[in-house]
């Protein structure tokens, strides 16, 4: 089985912007796409099959009819990737870890994400986690009172940026912000606070404070360190490692070859790589071609021969 592209889902989320049509040409009939969920088997946002011979399957379709593309060991996809447009500041929320939501939601993954910063507008910011340590009834009263904001840590932010956000982490990405997610494949979110907004009903949207309390991290974080970044050059392109956990690894790859470099046979995971700017082709060793552009996500298989890219790009490269 060759490589095959995919079409996301989108999410018009009241904070969204247009960036994503814009830039990106993702497609949606709604004003904002906040979201494109752009490598998903999740039932909340599948991703569908864009090319190939199964063309117009969903990802978790094909890869129920076809488990060995994920490579050995894995029964389901783990994980899920997406392009994310704050046009305005996010909700402060956090996540369970795997263990929470097995025995409280249903059996259901916990989520531990990474950001990549694709964009991001001078003075930008984020929350990652809280300023000082705070006594779980300390901070449900500062949230009844309105009061959470003095409590955040926020953190400055620049494209090319990366962040690793554990499971229990309290978090927010800020307005101006792009970014590429890679997380558990998990759509459990627990609202803390989303300063009085309103949601397309007219009505406040739903906070989730007691869960939250739950799986929060309430001592104060350190702030996050960018990861030591290597860059590591070849023929043609250059490559670094920018994050390695549990549940997947992920590097960026900057190409710039007409000839071909070579993206090298993996026989125990599949990949995907989520182009982030610029245009080129993958072609296997009998010649076939699929072309790539900015914004493309595409699906390689595990036992994949070595594949060859050519073309001008920066994308992301994703793993179990």
């Amino acid at each position: 089985m060759k490589p095959f592209r995919l079409i996301p889902s989108t999410k018009d989320y009241i904070w969204g912007g247009t960036r994503l049509r814009d830039e990106y040409g993702k497609v949606s009939d709604a004003d904002r796409i906040a979201e494109t969920w752009e490598c998903s088997t999740h039932p909340d946002g599948p991703s569908i099959v864009a090319t190939g011979p199964d063309k117009g399957k969903t990802l978790e379709e094909v890869l129920r009819l076809h488990p060995e593309y994920l490579g050995p060991g894995e029964g389901e996809m783990p994980i899920l990737i997406k392009f994310i447009d704050a046009k305005s500041d996010l909700s402060v929320q956090v996540h369970p870890d795997d263990a929470y939501a097995a025995e409280n939601e249903g059996g259901q993954r916990g989520k531990t994400e990474m950001w990549y910063v694709v964009d991001a507008l001078p003075g930008a910011s984020l929350v990652f986690g809280l300023s000082r340590e705070m006594a779980k009834e300390k901070l449900r009263t500062r949230i009844e009172e309105g009061k959470l904001e003095r409590y955040l840590a926020r953190v400055p932010v620049k494209k090319n940026d990366v962040f690793y956000i554990p499971a229990g982490t309290v978090h927010a990405i800020g307005r101006g912000i792009l970014i590429a997610e890679i997380q558990e494949s998990s759509n459990l979110t627990y609202r803390l606070y989303d300063y009085g907004r309103l949601g397309k009903d007219g009505k406040p949207r739903p906070l989730h404070v007691e869960k939250a309390l739950e799986v929060s991290h309430l001592k104060a974080d350190q702030d996050p360190r960018q990861p030591m970044r290597i860059l590591r050059y070849t023929p043609g392109c250059a490559r670094e490692l920018l994050s390695s956990c549990r549940y997947f690894s992920v590097e960026r790859w900057i190409v710039k070859s007409e000839e071909g470099v070579t993206f090298p046979a993996l026989q125990e995971s599949w990949r995907n790589i989520l182009c982030l700017r610029g245009n080129g082709r993958i072609a296997a060793a009998d010649g076939e071609t699929l072309e790539i552009d900015k914004g493309d996500s595409v699906f390689v298989p595990a036992n994949q021969e070595d594949l060859y890219i050519s073309g001008e790009m920066e994308f992301l490269v994703t793993r179990t």
